[in-house]
């Protein structure tokens, strides 16, 4: 049995990012006292009690817009709607009905699912006197809560409880690979997104900065799973002025944490810059595998500009040299196949098990070809290794003094392993331990 999908609708600024933070248990949506900050449809998981639910938070909804970027959230929470089991409608307690909440509720009594109409900000026993107004909507059941204090929210999940069955708990436990497309403001990190999926989930606009969550979407592609992380545009520090982009950068940064690999996103036309640079340099830092995808490739690509582009980026990102090059056009829907097999790759690699046996023999081989030099009058010997752990790959080394590691000689050291064993695109990661000579030893 599925999991039953809620959605959460109502017009700005009434406190839907944050009755959704409070219902998934964790700061996903951004959160601010202005309307329009959520402009996307993001998913969450709701845990209560053993029942489960996937949980939709949207954009402010206007039913009569008809252009612009308004336009695009209506569209989005449309889709909601659509894709939803149950509503819930948010109203403001504090403020009481307005006319937009009446023209929304005109809409959803008009939706065969079931409409949950939940009165925010009911922060004391006080504002519970508001609900009379709420019932002339028409909608049942009304519910008092206050998200951001917790009241009432336990109630409200045990109504949807109620009406929505629970779903067998799923065995996966480690979850599909997680992939975060990360890079600057309107480079078509969103395009892409909607692109892979073939569908409008993701608001695109010509305004830098649409994108301010970072938006989680699960998608199958060739019979593989994969769970896509559309965040909010990095800006160059200095640019990053305003609260809100403050917020999307750092939950950007939050979602290279908790993926296993960036799709760093270039803008063909613009080329490479500093702050593409710098991105990139987040990802690697944080551990992250790497494919590098150059968007927008169909406004000034052919073929024999390729090359061009690649050395660029190498120059440019020389800490990324091992990361596979992908050109695609998220408008025309070219080199997604490409994609996707660089992206099986990498995640190949960076789950990669090495046996030992294997390790300190490709070890052995390279101090062989190039033995270590002396740091300050020490000489590395290397005895033996031992891969301690993958996403990404770690490994192990036990030497006579780790001080005399040379920064350039453990870069060969590093290169000699992806000879051997390709890690294409992930980072490789070697820890020293110091240990007494014995038999066992990988120096030539």
């Amino acid at each position: 049995m599925r999991m039953p999908v809620v959605a959460i609708v109502g017009r700005p600024n009434v406190g839907k990012s944050t009755l959704f933070n409070r219902l998934i248990g964790s700061r996903k949506a951004l959160v601010r006292d202005t309307p329009g900050v959520t402009r996307d449809r993001i998913h969450g998981l709701c845990e209560f009690a053993g029942w489960r639910a996937t949980v939709i938070d949207t954009g402010g909804f206007d039913p009569t817009s008809g252009e612009g970027l308004t336009a695009q959230v209506r569209t989005q929470v449309l889709a909601a709607i659509a894709e939803a089991d149950a509503l819930l409608f948010v109203v403001d307690g504090r403020e009481g009905i307005a006319g937009l909440d009446e023209e929304v509720a005109h809409l959803l009594r008009r939706v065969a699912k079931p409409v949950f109409l939940v009165v925010n900000k009911a922060d004391t026993r006080h504002h519970d006197a508001t609900l009379g107004e709420a019932y002339r909507l028409g909608l049942e059941p009304v519910l008092p809560v206050s998200a951001e204090h917790g009241r009432g929210v336990a109630e409200l999940i045990e109504a949807l409880a109620a009406r929505l069955p629970a779903p067998a708990r799923e065995v996966d436990e480690t979850g599909p690979p997680r992939l975060a497309i990360v890079g600057r403001p309107n480079v078509g990190k969103s395009s892409l997104v909607n692109a892979i999926l073939g569908e409008e989930r993701v608001v695109v606009d010509a305004e830098p900065g649409t994108t301010r969550d970072a938006i989680d979407t699960p998608v199958v592609v060739a019979g593989q799973r994969y769970l896509l992380v559309d965040t909010a545009g990095l800006k160059r520090k200095g640019r990053t002025v305003e609260t809100l982009d403050k917020l999307a950068a750092l939950m950007a940064r939050r979602a290279l944490e908790r993926a296993d690999l960036a799709l760093v996103v270039l803008d063909a036309v613009q080329g490479v810059t500093a702050q593409d640079a710098r991105i990139a340099g987040y990802a690697d830092t944080a551990g992250r595998g790497v494919v590098l995808v150059v968007n927008k490739w169909d406004l000034v690509g052919t073929a024999d500009r390729a090359p061009e582009m690649v050395r660029a980026l190498r120059e440019r990102l020389p800490f990324l040299a091992h990361a596979p090059v992908v050109f695609t056009s998220s408008r025309l829907r070219h080199g997604l196949d490409e994609l996707f097999e660089a992206v099986r790759r990498v995640a190949d690699d960076y789950a990669r098990q090495v046996s030992t046996g294997e390790l300190n023999r490709a070890l052995a081989a390279a101090v062989t070809r190039r033995p270590p030099g002396g740091v300050h009058g020490k000489t590395l010997k290397l005895f033996y290794a031992t891969q301690t752990g993958t996403r990404p790959p770690t490994f192990l080394l036990f030497v006579n003094d780790p001080s005399a590691l040379h920064f350039s000689y453990e870069r060969y050291l590093v290169n000699a392993l992806r000879e051997t064993f390709g890690f294409v695109g992930c980072p490789v990661r070697l820890r020293l331990r110091r240990r007494r000579p014995s038999r066992a030893r990988v120096e030539p």
